[in-house]
């Protein structure tokens, strides 16, 4: 039995080759494009959640309180982005952004139909509420949060907080 010639295969195996290596190429591509808008469309999702529920809930307190006009109707709770790298605050990105909101508003929800001229008393609880809290379990990870700053401006209660991890303290 004869082994026949590879010589006049070699230019058939190259273009095979480089033919799988375009396909290998190709497929890797594709698929960084649609990891890509894949994650644009899960932010895009939780940003259109998080606004359809701050939304829903303006609508509530709108018509719960429509009749008086020196209350709180709604709370927004605002986190604060600091730059630089060595600041111990986490990089957040908008999933768990909108989950600490979310948990945040539910804390604050007793400020909504308090009059807006006795938030000075109210502040210094809120200040005392959530001094130091812990959130436990936002994603597999824990942040400790710190109100820096309570406005009410258009019968809106605005809250910067600032958010870091939250390491437990050695025994």
């Amino acid at each position: 039995m004869r082994v026949p010639a590879f010589d006049r295969f070699v230019r058939g195996l190259q273009f095979v080759g480089v033919f799988i290596l375009g396909m290998i190429i190709g497929a890797i591509v594709y698929n960084s494009l649609y990891l890509a808008q894949f994650q644009a469309l899960i932010i895009l999702k939780s940003e259109l959640e998080e606004k359809l529920e701050q939304y829903e809930q303006d609508i509530q307190g709108l018509k719960q309180f429509k009749n008086q006009h020196t209350v709180i109707k709604s709370v927004l709770p605002r986190i604060e982005k600091e730059a630089g790298q060595n600041t111990g605050r986490p990089d957040l990105d908008h999933v768990t952004e909108a989950e600490l909101i979310k948990r945040i508003k539910e804390d604050l929800k007793s400020f909504l139909g308090q009059s807006i001229y006795e938030i000075d008393s109210d502040a210094q609880f809120a200040r005392k509420l959530l001094e130091k809290k812990v959130y436990m379990d936002v994603y597999n990870k824990d942040y400790s949060i710190e109100v820096k700053t309570i406005l009410v401006v258009d019968n809106v209660l605005h809250v910067w907080i600032k958010v870091r991890y939250y390491t437990k303290p050695p025994s």
